[in-house]
């Protein structure tokens, strides 16, 4: 019976973790990705890898970085997988998120948005969670660095390439 108790304390401090973190999580694999479907299973991965991960965790980084890490691994591996798909299909990878229309129409905010969304979909995958990363989530360098295993400088040197694209990239639309 002991054994049994501490597996539903097991389960309902896993159910915190769910509840605490997957709403963060899935944007960010929405931003990496680009889909919700695509966003929405890769989030049910990241869960089971974490369920079956989670003995093994020696809380050597915080809970949130250790699953942000485990979701950048899967949302990487997920486009990795999709760009070879798409070269053996001869399909964009892109072409989702880079689908926005363009019109002669006067700027707005939902249309700067939109072009937003499109020079950062067009990054490559570590810069784009890089930025997103650095810019929506607000994290200090230090904490990217412990989720992507890359030193501060490079992460800086990162960021700052990813900037400028998308400086370019939105300059070039105008």
């Amino acid at each position: 019976m002991r054994l049994y108790s501490d597996m539903d304390s097991a389960e309902r401090q896993f159910q915190d973790l769910v509840n605490r973190y997957s709403e963060r999580l899935y944007w960010h694999l929405r931003t990496m990705v680009g889909s919700h479907d695509d966003a929405d299973d890769l989030l049910q991965d990241v869960f089971i890898k974490a369920w079956k991960a989670l003995p093994g965790f020696r809380g050597d980084a915080d809970i949130f970085t250790w699953l942000w890490r485990i979701a950048t691994n899967e949302a990487l591996g997920f486009l990795r997988r999709a760009k070879v798909r798409s070269i053996l299909t001869f399909r964009s990878l892109d072409g989702e998120a880079l689908s926005v229309p363009d019109t002669d129409a006067p700027l707005d905010a939902e249309q700067a948005a939109a072009r937003l969304q499109k020079a950062i979909a067009s990054l490559p995958p570590k810069q784009r969670a890089v930025f997103h990363m650095r810019y929506y989530e607000e994290m200090a360098y230090e904490q990217i660095s412990r989720i992507t295993g890359t030193s501060v400088g490079a992460l800086k040197a990162s960021y700052h390439f990813a900037y400028e694209k998308i400086k370019q990239y939105v300059l070039e639309e105008n």
